[in-house]
C-alpha cells in the first residue's frame, strides 16, 4: 500500500497529456512501471488514479458483492464506467482519455491531489470550488469524522 502526500498544479496539453510533478513521480517511482487505473470519482467531478495494487485491492472488495442483487449490479456498472489502464510515457506524462477528461471538466490547468492511496485529478477551477465548498462546514465535518472517541478505542 502506498501513502501519497501533496497537492500539485500542472497543465494538460492539447492532446490531454498531463505532466506529473517530479515530487509526485518520485513518490510513485517504486510502482510506476506497473501501470495505473483511471476512473471517474464517485462523489466529485474529478478522476481517480489508482496504482495497479490499489485497484486490485478495490476489486477484491467489489467482487465480494452479490451480482444477483440489482443495486449491487448497478453500483458495479457505475463504479467501473469508463475505467481505463494508463501508463506514464517516456516524458513522464499520463494521457487522460477524452471521455474521462470531459467528465472531470479538465481544460488546461490541472490539480493532482493525493487522497491517501490514490491521486485525484481535477480541473483547477473545480478543485478550488470543491475546497471552498467544503471549507464552509469543515470544522463540523472534522468533529463528526475524527472526533469520534470510539475510533481511539479501536486502535
Amino acid at each position: 500500500m502506498i501513502n501519497l502526500i501533496g497537492t500539485y498544479e500542472c497543465k494538460a496539453d492539447a492532446k490531454g497529456r498531463v505532466m506529473f510533478s517530479s515530487a509526485l513521480k518520485k513518490q510513485l517511482q517504486p510502482i510506476i512501471n506497473e501501470g495505473f487505473v483511471i476512473k471517474r470519482a464517485v462523489f466529485q467531478p474529478c478522476l481517480e488514479l489508482y496504482s495497479m495494487e490499489e485497484w486490485s485491492l478495490m476489486m477484491v472488495k467489489v467482487n465480494k458483492l452479490n451480482k444477483f442483487v440489482k443495486k449491487n449490479n448497478d453500483f458495479i456498472r457505475r463504479f467501473t464506467a469508463g475505467v481505463k489502464i494508463v501508463e506514464f510515457d517516456a516524458a513522464g506524462r499520463v494521457l487522460i482519455p477524452k471521455d474521462l477528461s470531459e467528465f472531470a471538466g479538465i481544460k488546461k490547468q490541472v490539480v493532482l491531489s493525493s487522497a491517501l492511496n490514490i491521486i485525484e485529478i481535477w480541473d483547477k477551477e473545480n478543485y478550488e470550488k470543491a475546497i471552498d465548498d467544503a471549507a464552509l462546514d469543515f470544522a463540523d465535518l472534522a468533529e463528526e469524522v475524527m472526533g469520534n472517541t470510539e475510533l481511539d478505542e479501536l486502535s
